[in-house]
């Protein structure tokens, strides 16, 4: 992979802080989606971790994403099936990462 690469921290924030213990059965439904969406950009490196944070003041998921630019992470947001259920929040990072 190119040192030219970027990356981000992402944090997905759910719709309400009790959402890991009560979804919905639709809500279910989308999730399983984002986490089918994500599974090749974890197997391909793209993503470098992924996961949810049980925090008992609500849990969230993260991710540590490395991309060309910006624009690549922001369409792989966009076509994510969660993105609308629950929000983003995206930081850059001064990641030193293996390859």
């Amino acid at each position: 992979m190119s040192s030219d690469k970027k990356c981000f921290f992402l944090k997905l924030n759910p719709p309400r802080s009790s959402f890991m213990i009560d979804m919905t059965a639709d809500e279910k439904i989308i999730m399983q989606k984002h986490v089918a969406y994500w599974d090749p950009f974890v197997n391909d490196g793209t993503v470098i971790v992924l996961g949810p944070v049980i925090d008992p003041k609500g849990g969230y998921g993260i991710a540590v994403i490395r991309v060309d630019s910006e624009d690549q992470l922001n369409q792989l947001i966009a076509n994510d099936p969660a993105n609308g259920l629950n929000s983003y929040e995206i930081y850059p990072m001064q990641a030193k990462t293996k390859q």
